[in-house]
């Protein structure tokens, strides 16, 4: 096979020019309000993108510039990030939940000349962390979003200005994007990718259809997840341009169902604690082993299938993404059931996407073969997944240092603990900087315990800790299920999985008691990433002092 797919590839925003030009009337985005949709074709949307490109050609941009993006997703971030593609600048999306500070510290990083500021929970006093000599324009304000008090209107910046008329097209080794990671330990690094990178990624698949999206009779897709988020931007508004597909939008948490229904996407991607939400939804409604036996009867099993999978969104949906986090084989066996294959995509900002996808005869508890033009290997000294692939990040923005320390003879060091098997299936084990000691000098990986205790239904998310006392721990958030029985029976049933745990395990690596903690943990709380991952430091740093107490309690189970 070639190590990388033909050097005569078309950038994305080639892409999107030939769909304006072929399909011009052909919805393209799709935005929520109430119970109507504001729809945008592809020539409407090229046209409001070229006056925008005019804008800030007139307000002194040039090419190469840096032009931020923080806001959640709407059709402006798809706008504005087509503008900035055509004026050969450089795109630098934000997390729509960076607090004040966070904000701040990312704006000294990228040195920007403009930033875009839209539909945001908060805006509070950020004004005073916007430098003056970057350029602010905001988005028109969304219903039920915050008030952003600083910035050009978009509309009054658009007014009376002419669309770009030129096709400008990008070269592949130009700068694409600079997609700064959310942090999850220290600064924030921000992973720079060329226009070749997502352009390979799409012909990679016309190429080899390895994942499924030829197969599509139409690429639909719905976009909630952040969109800075590499899993996103590559997996669900990248093909939607390069397919001439269309993306739709949620208008809130409190609409997500109700617009997903509305759409039945036919490529959708999701993260595990999503994929967990709608399965402990279903099975609320119909308890697993009625269901389980209703959908082994041929007679009814079609029916109830189609039903279920139209109340969730996924009435055609054929390409079903997870990732950002690996998700439990029993999420992935429900789904079997219901003719919803999850396919695991395995990888990091740093490569564009994923090194590995979960396709074809995949066992459920590994992520999958390697891409095509990827490689995979494990360092036999540490357990370390490393990978090699075409999509390489040109390294972190202005810190060469920290490239260096992960990317090694064009080998990215992931960070993460795996094995391969005799097929080539790869199986994740955990992050090598989760493992923590106990007090007795014992390294514990918290990833197996926690996916055991997660096939508990009353439970919704857990975090295994225990640095520096003498056994592990479990935090456990309860899922609705369980918030709705009784005290004792959640108990009892929570009991049943520490022992299925802690079966066979010597005593230190045993889990000595569960905490339920009755606050929720959140991306406001700092205690959950913007793609929803537990942040493990974040967990010690709030509740170290508490461990030692805990462990020493008489109890199994504690409520606090």
């Amino acid at each position: 096979m070639k190590s990388q797919p033909t050097e005569n590839v078309p950038t994305v925003i080639e892409r999107f020019y030939h769909w304006e030009k072929t399909t011009p009337d052909k919805v393209f985005l799709r935005q929520p309000k109430g119970k109507h949709w504001k729809t945008l074709t592809y020539q409407q949307a090229g046209e409001e993108a070229r006056k925008l490109t005019t804008a800030l050609r007139d307000l002194g941009l040039a090419k190469g510039d840096h032009v931020a993006i923080y806001s959640k997703n709407c059709y402006h971030w798809i706008l504005t990030d087509l503008a900035i593609m055509m004026g050969g600048f450089v795109s630098v999306p934000l997390y729509s939940s960076l607090t004040k500070e966070g904000l701040k510290e990312v704006i000294d990083l990228a040195d920007l000349k403009a930033i875009f500021l839209g539909k945001l929970d908060n805006w509070g006093d950020r004004t005073s962390v916007i430098p003056s000599e970057v350029l602010a324009i905001k988005f028109p304000h969304y219903d039920g979003n915050a008030e952003v008090t600083v910035g050009m209107e978009w509309n009054e910046l658009l007014k009376d200005k002419m669309p770009a008329s030129d096709n400008y097209v990008p070269l592949l080794s130009d700068l694409w994007t600079i997609k700064f990671t959310s942090g999850t330990t220290g600064t924030p690094k921000g992973v720079m990718h060329i226009h070749r990178s997502p352009s390979w990624t799409m012909k990679q698949e016309e190429e080899t259809n390895f994942v499924g999206l030829m197969d599509l009779p139409e690429v639909r897709t719905f976009s909630y997840l952040p969109l800075n988020h590499v899993g996103e931007r590559i997996g669900i508004e990248l093909p939607s341009i390069w397919f001439g597909g269309s993306i739709s939008f949620a208008e809130s948490i409190d609409t997500f169902a109700q617009n997903l229904q509305a759409i039945q996407p036919t490529l959708f991607f999701s993260v595990p604690r999503l994929w967990n939400k709608f399965y402990l939804g279903v099975i609320e409604k119909i308890p697993k082993k009625t269901l389980f036996f209703l959908l082994s009867l041929p007679l009814i099993s079609s029916f109830l299938k189609k039903k279920i999978r139209t109340a969730m969104g996924m009435r055609d949906v054929q390409v079903v993404g997870t990732g950002a986090a690996i998700t439990p084989a029993f999420i992935k066996e429900f789904y079997k059931k219901l003719d919803i294959r999850l396919i695991e995509a395995y990888g990091m900002t740093e490569v564009c996407g994923c090194i590995t996808y979960g396709v074809g005869d995949t066992p459920d508890d590994s992520v999958g073969k390697t891409i095509p033009y990827g490689e995979v290997k494990i360092n036999p000294d540490s357990g370390e997944v490393l990978m090699k692939t075409p999509f390489l990040m040109k390294g972190y923005y202005k810190n060469p240092a920290k490239t260096a320390s992960v990317v090694k003879d064009g080998w990215m060091h992931s960070g993460d603990k795996g094995v391969i098997d005799a097929k080539g299936n790869l199986k994740i084990i955990g992050r090598i900087n989760d493992a923590f000691k106990t007090s007795k000098g014992i390294y514990v990986t918290p990833n197996p315990l926690e996916e055991i205790l997660m096939q508990n239904d009353f439970i919704e998310q857990v975090c295994v800790v225990g640095l520096g006392i003498p056994q592990p721990l479990a935090l456990v958030n309860l899922s609705e299920i369980g918030l709705g029985e009784e005290k004792a029976t959640v108990e009892n049933s929570i009991l049943e999985s520490l022992q299925k745990v802690n079966k066979g395990r010597t005593n230190y690596s045993q889990i000595s008691t569960v905490i339920i903690q009755r606050n929720t943990w959140s991306i406001e709380n700092d205690l959950l990433t913007p793609t929803l991952k537990v942040r493990r430091q974040q967990m010690d740093d709030q509740f170290r002092a508490q461990y030692l107490g805990w462990h020493q309690d008489d109890a199994s189970i504690l409520w606090v």
